[in-house]
């Protein structure tokens, strides 16, 4: 059985952790059969973005614990963070569509995403403190990216867990929405950069990626230049900028 499938349409690419007897649980083979299959679509010219889910009735429940415990050095444990990290330095923007439980390393796959969507059955915990091992593969970094100190302690440290609509309301997901149009609403914001050039929307997200080691105004603004004047030399931004004041002359 295939722990990891994939379908592309209208250049989206729906990628499922696909394990439900052990709720998606983070493998090695899992995480093997995830780096191939990012290869084939960044390689893959059509598809613009990836949406990440696990198949019912989680999101991903966590590590292997066998495989959790025979890891007790760096080197292993890295193999179980290659899963999650494979998905963090894709250059193609990602959503996650959280059906379920998300927990431990497999948190760590939501958070290695762009966006999180959230389903109403959806629940984020960290669950490190639970089985005494602190948290790895940089949970608690992009725990706080994402949102803030206190959050980041709370679900660390004190052990909460949100379930989807207060993950929304905190800034965890995105959005929550119900469960029956999670991944059509996924697949929806994910088709939105395929409509631009490929390249433009690849360079977006690193310039995003490299703003969170940016800490004055003069540095972003020289982050951007270079990148922003390589896009106005594009057929593309020609050709829409054309097709836009001709709109606004019609309409005028």
């Amino acid at each position: 059985m295939a722990l990891v499938l994939c379908e592309t349409d209208d250049g989206v690419a729906t990628v499922t952790l696909n394990h439900p007897e052990v709720r998606n649980a983070v493998s090695l083979e899992m995480n093997r059969e995830l780096d191939a299959v990012f290869d084939e679509l960044e390689s893959d010219e059509s598809i613009g973005a990836v949406v990440l889910t696990g198949a019912p009735p989680a999101f991903s429940a966590g590590a292997n614990l066998d495989e959790l415990l025979a890891a007790d050095d760096p080197s292993s444990l890295s193999s179980i963070y290659a899963g999650f990290l494979r998905v963090a330095r894709s250059p193609l923007p990602t959503v996650a569509a959280v059906n379920g439980p998300a927990v431990g390393a497999g948190m760590n796959f939501a958070l290695a995403c762009d966006v999180i969507l959230a389903g109403s059955r959806a629940m984020f915990e960290s669950r490190f403190l639970q089985i005494a091992i602190h948290p790895g593969g940089g949970h608690t970094w992009r725990l706080r990216n994402i949102c803030d100190r206190q959050t980041a302690m709370a679900m660390v440290v004190f052990g909460e867990r949100l379930d989807g609509p207060r993950a929304a309301e905190i800034g965890l997901a995105w959005r929550c929405v119900d469960d029956d149009a999670l991944l059509d609403e996924a697949r929806r914001m994910a088709r939105r950069p395929t409509r631009a050039p490929r390249e433009l929307t690849k360079a977006m997200k690193r310039t995003i990626i490299d703003m969170g080691a940016i800490t004055d105004s003069a540095a972003a603004v020289a982050r951007e230049v270079d990148p922003q004047v390589w896009s106005m030399k594009q057929p593309e931004f020609k050709e829409r900028v054309a097709a836009l004041k001709e709109a606004i002359s019609k309409s005028s």
